[in-house]
């Protein structure tokens, strides 16, 4: 079994070493210690890693919340918190960067406490188990989606395309590599999308009927469709999946 690459980001060069050793000893790989967020940004594209344990102070202009929401939406990478900051505002702000994990560091006035390897290393392989999962869903899922005949899109709670199958291409002549960050609006080019948006935040789907896409080569094109939420286990939206169709007009014969 290879072993999973840690990239560490702390602005305390002991403790960083010091976690580095703990991390060495336990078999994983650490590739880099870094102590800014911008660091933290560049050293994730270059190695790639499995995971990125992120201290929240850090020097520079960006902390480590802003590091941990750049790394999750550009490279799909968990991140797991391991800091002395558990303020309400600050626990609030990591919450919305989806973390994987969150380790307290233990303080007394300005000295920190040793932090329990085991709780960090248990929150570690948690973290990696889950996030393996998750890709393997994703897969799983996309597969399937990529072999029904309708157009499917999938997109955020903020309506940002995460993923078209072909058929969707087909239709509003979108590739998926470029979709991928735009607004739904803009990819299938309705009008009606933030009315559907709302009336599907208070049901479980809405469908849509003689609906006008606007492909990307400005062609008309008439469709039916659904928008069906995907909640979390407190019920809140997480994202859409959009399915629809082109309709096609039989002719009536006198």
């Amino acid at each position: 079994m290879v072993a999973a690459k840690i990239l560490v980001v702390e602005d305390e060069r002991i403790t960083a070493e010091d976690i580095k050793s703990g991390l060495q000893n336990a078999g994983y790989i650490v590739p880099a210690i870094v102590d800014s967020g911008e660091d933290a940004i560049k050293k994730t594209e270059e190695f790639g890693p499995d995971l990125v344990l992120m201290d929240i102070k850090l020097k520079g202009e960006m902390d480590g919340i802003e590091a941990a929401g750049h790394i999750r939406r550009l490279y799909d990478i968990p991140v797991v918190y391991l800091t002395a900051y558990s303020d309400s505002n600050t626990v609030q702000r990591a919450k919305m960067t989806e973390p994987s994990g969150y380790v307290l560091k233990e303080q007394t006035g300005l000295i920190k406490k040793p932090f329990e390897e085991s709780e960090l290393h248990a929150a570690i392989e948690i973290t990696l188990h889950r996030h393996k999962m998750e890709r393997d869903h994703d897969k799983l899922c996309s597969t399937l989606l990529r072999s029904v005949n309708e157009g499917v899109v999938t997109v955020d709670s903020h309506c940002k395309v995460k993923f078209m199958n072909s058929v969707a291409e087909g239709l509003t002549g979108w590739l998926e590599l470029d979709a991928v960050g735009m607004s739904l609006g803009d990819v299938l080019g309705f009008d009606e999308i933030p009315g559907l948006v709302d009336e599907v935040s208070l049901s479980d789907a809405v469908g849509g009927d003689d609906l006008m896409l606007t492909s990307r080569d400005g062609s008309q094109i008439p469709v039916n469709g659904t928008i069906t939420p995907i909640k979390d286990e407190n019920q809140e939206i997480e994202s859409f999946i959009v399915a629809f169709h082109r309709v096609v007009f039989k002719s009536v014969k006198s």
